[in-house]
Formats: structure tokens, C-alpha cells, sequence
């Protein structure tokens, strides 16, 4: 567990926080801005520790990397890096103020500074307020412009589309897995076979055949024109509709086998009392089965919606660009921008979320109830 599973995650997760990196590239100038107070330019000395550190930048590469962590910052910031390298190859005499601004006037701004100033140390809080839309000027910490806002919206809109796929998923297993139960052994293999074929299919060609039956002109959109119940084309997909069609598809044996597994062990005896007793078939149901079968729906239920947080190719082959949830910006900071901290700062509220949920699981309900009667 400890090699395998808590050491690759925290090591992920650590990324989020960790400026060791801006440190180790600029370490003359962090130790010289920390006399600064941020009013104005700094003293001539932290030109000096700057003009530095870029001379012993020798690598392209690294400065481009350099530029590109401090544009997370502000917009513009990589720019000014690969100007000021650039400018300092050919550069010869000691380096201070006026050297810096002639090769680029950015220098003489004050909030390129700060932003200095600000990541002076070997933890940096910039990725996990980003992701809460959030940042830390000068007078401290506050939302950003409207314009820039996007990750409270899409941890919502993430929670909200896992939360739809799990209702759905209980609306239609439910019925599903209490046919099981009820059933002979004969005709209840026959559906666990049903349930259980999807996992023997990979999840990319399960959310692929669902695009050739959603498409306009698709088997479905087809068979609702011929029986005359449409006069042209849906649309479903590309779409929220698509999104909650497929993933409670691919999601619902993940409800229907522990929910199973419980109504299987509920015997008949007290539900024919409470019937023999005069009450009525819903509030035998009502008050006698549903509590019994309670720790199967909770556990399937929470398989689900856990399940559901990190799902990423489903929403990105059938839904649109505003269905995306948050495993698809994890998987476009960690391999297309190449912004692990940000990335790293998404999946821990991910993460966050999961134990959020648990926790509130176990105090209200308890773990006890959770487990699953084999």
C-alpha cells in the first residue's frame, strides 16, 4: 500500500504545493528580495542577485521553464524571462538596475516583483487558490476577475453530473437487482451474466457504441422516426443527455452487484408478518425492506459517485465542452500544458472531496452500515 498506492499519490499531490524548483533557479535573488518590503522597486542589490542567477542559467530549456512557472503568475511573465536571457548572452560588465530595464522595461514594473517576492519560499499557495478561483495580490487574498473563474464552477458541475449518474443508477438498478433476488437461480445467472457483461467490454468501445447509437442519425434517432414518435433528430449527444446516458450504463453494475448481494440475504419472513399484520404492500416496503437492503444501496450508491468524480473519457467522447468534468483539466495541466502543480492542486480537491464524503458516511450512518452482507 505504502509503495504502490500512498507514495505515487502523495508524491503527486505534493507537486501542488512545492516552489523548489523557482527556488533552486533563482536562489540569489530570494535571499536578497526578502529585505524588500514590496513598496516600489526593490534596492539595487536585488537587480544585482537577479542579473545573477540569469547569467548562471545556461539551458534554453530551463529558462523557458522558469518563464513558463512565473506566467502562472501573471500573464507575460515568460516572455520577459526569454527576453532577459536572450538579452544577457551577448551582455558583458556588472548587472544592476539599468542594465535590466534597458533589455526589458517590464523590470521596472513593481508587480513583476512581487510576484518574486510572493514565491520566495520553497511552498507556494498559487495552484490551490487557482483552483478555488482565488489569488494573492498585494492586498491580500481574493476572487478573481469574473472572466478567470472556472474551477468552483467545475468541481460543481462535476459533484452535480456524479450526483444525476448515481440517482440514476439506484432509479434503474434497483428494480433490476430485486428481480435477481426474487428470481429462481436459473433466471437470476442469466441476468447476473447480462450485468456483468460490460465488464468483460472495454470501457472505450462501451462509450464509442453509444456515439453510434445517440448520433443524429443514429439506430435510436432512426427507430423514433420510423415509429412516427419524432419528426426530426434528436440531439443526444455532444451533450449533458449523452453524458448521464453513458456513464449510467457503463456505472450501473457498480450498483446493481452490491445492492444484490444485500436483497439476497433479506429473508421473507418479517415482510410476510407485516403483510399478514394488515399493512398495506407500501408501507411493507416502506418500512420493513427498504431498511434492511439500506447498507446494499449505500454502498452501490457510494461505489457510484465516487466512481463518477473521476471519470474522463466517457464525458470526452459524448459530452460537449461545457460537460467536461475535473479528471479532463487533470488530464490537460499533467500532459498538455504541462502545469503539474496545477494539476496536482485539482486532483487533491478531487481526493478531498472522496474523504469528505466518507467521513460524512461514517458519522451519520456509520461504517458499520456500510459493509456489504456477502
Amino acid at each position: 500500500m505504502a509503495v504502490f498506492f500512498a507514495v505515487p499519490i502523495g508524491t503527486f499531490l505534493s507537486r501542488s504545493v512545492d516552489n523548489t524548483e523557482l527556488v533552486g533557479m533563482l536562489p540569489n535573488t530570494m535571499d536578497a528580495i526578502e529585505s524588500w518590503d514590496g513598496a516600489g522597486l526593490p534596492d539595487e542589490p536585488v537587480f544585482e542577485a537577479l542579473g545573477e542567477d540569469f547569467l548562471a542559467i545556461t539551458d534554453i530549456t530551463a529558462a523557458a521553464g522558469l518563464g513558463r512557472r512565473l506566467n502562472h503568475n501573471i500573464t507575460g511573465y515568460r516572455s520577459l524571462v526569454m527576453r532577459t536571457f536572450s538579452g544577457l548572452r551577448d551582455h558583458a560588465g556588472p548587472l544592476g538596475r539599468d542594465e535590466l530595464i534597458q533589455i526589458d522595461d517590464r523590470w521596472g514594473e513593481p508587480e513583476f516583483w512581487r510576484v518574486l517576492r510572493q514565491e520566495r519560499g520553497t511552498f507556494t499557495s498559487l495552484y490551490l487558490l487557482a483552483s478555488l478561483d482565488l489569488e494573492n495580490t498585494a492586498d491580500g487574498i481574493h476572487r478573481t476577475a469574473p472572466e478567470n473563474r472556472l474551477f468552483v464552477d467545475l468541481l460543481t458541475r462535476t459533484l452535480w453530473i456524479s450526483l444525476a449518474v448515481t440517482v440514476l443508477c439506484l432509479i434503474f438498478g434497483f428494480p433490476l437487482a430485486y428481480v435477481m433476488a426474487a428470481s429462481g437461480p436459473r433466471l437470476s445467472n442469466w441476468i447476473l451474466v447480462l450485468v456483468l457483461l460490460p465488464f468483460w467490454t472495454s470501457l472505450l468501445v462501451r462509450t464509442t457504441s453509444w456515439i453510434v447509437l445517440l448520433q443524429r442519425n443514429g439506430l435510436i434517432n432512426q427507430l423514433l422516426e420510423s415509429l412516427g414518435l419524432i419528426d426530426e433528430p434528436l440531439s443526444l449527444i455532444y451533450n449533458r443527455l449523452g453524458v448521464y446516458i453513458a456513464m449510467t450504463h457503463v456505472l450501473l453494475p457498480f450498483l446493481v452487484l452490491p445492492l444484490f448481494s444485500v436483497m439476497k440475504g433479506v429473508g421473507s419472513d418479517k415482510t410476510r408478518a407485516a403483510a399478514g399484520l394488515g399493512a398495506p404492500p407500501l408501507t411493507v416496503f416502506r418500512r420493513v425492506y427498504l431498511p434492511q437492503v439500506m447498507p446494499g444501496i449505500i454502498a452501490g450508491c457510494s461505489l457510484v459517485f465516487v466512481l463518477s468524480l473521476g471519470y474522463y473519457i466517457t464525458p470526452a467522447l459524448v459530452g460537449g465542452p461545457r460537460d467536461q468534468m475535473i479528471a479532463h483539466f487533470i488530464a490537460y495541466f499533467t500532459s498538455e500544458s504541462v502545469n503539474w502543480g496545477m494539476g496536482a492542486s485539482l486532483a487533491g480537491i478531487l481526493l478531498l472531496t472522496v474523504v469528505l464524503l466518507y467521513a460524512v458516511l461514517a458519522r451519520v450512518i456509520g461504517f458499520d452500515r456500510l459493509k456489504v452482507r456477502q
